[in-house]
């Protein structure tokens, strides 16, 4: 079972890439995001709020096992990333501008962390994984939510 919460958590192998491996998994979830949106348009991009509350509680649930052998929110765990990602992109066009706005902006909050996100990393287990990337894509949600109603997207 150990396993398949390393192979969860690393978003199938992304993880361990090392450096950078937060970006990788942001811009692989974007590139799935628009393979599914090219193959099936709306119907299964439609899919994408229960598919991201399932990523993000199975991210929990592997971070927090993965945790004992890793430590503390290990850069290997990605599968925050890509949850964060798929909510910034929630309820959205997806098309090429809108996915490289939500990246941009998913990774700007994700990595600066401004407005108590930092504060988030502190909880324990693997909701202090995650939580600091579910509120990173919300807050780049909002900004693009705006960027579509000004019509700037």
């Amino acid at each position: 079972m150990l396993k398949l919460h390393k192979l969860v958590s690393t978003s199938l192998g992304i993880g361990y890439i090392g450096k950078g491996g937060g970006t990788v998994a942001a811009v692989a979830a974007c590139l799935c995001l628009y393979a599914l949106h090219q193959a099936g348009g709306d119907r299964l991009v439609g899919w994408l709020p229960l598919v991201t509350a399932l990523l993000t509680l199975l991210g929990v649930w592997s971070a927090n096992e993965v945790e004992p052998y890793w430590g503390k929110d290990d850069k290997k765990v990605v599968i925050d990333e890509v949850a964060g990602m798929c909510i910034s992109l929630l309820f959205l066009p997806i098309t090429g501008s809108s996915l490289l706005a939500g990246l941009v902006l998913f990774r700007f909050f994700d990595i600066a962390k401004p407005l108590y996100i930092r504060k988030l990393e502190k909880v324990s287990g693997g909701w202090g994984v995650m939580l600091d990337d579910v509120v990173a894509g919300v807050y780049a949600n909002f900004i693009l939510q705006l960027f579509l109603y000004f019509k700037i997207l």
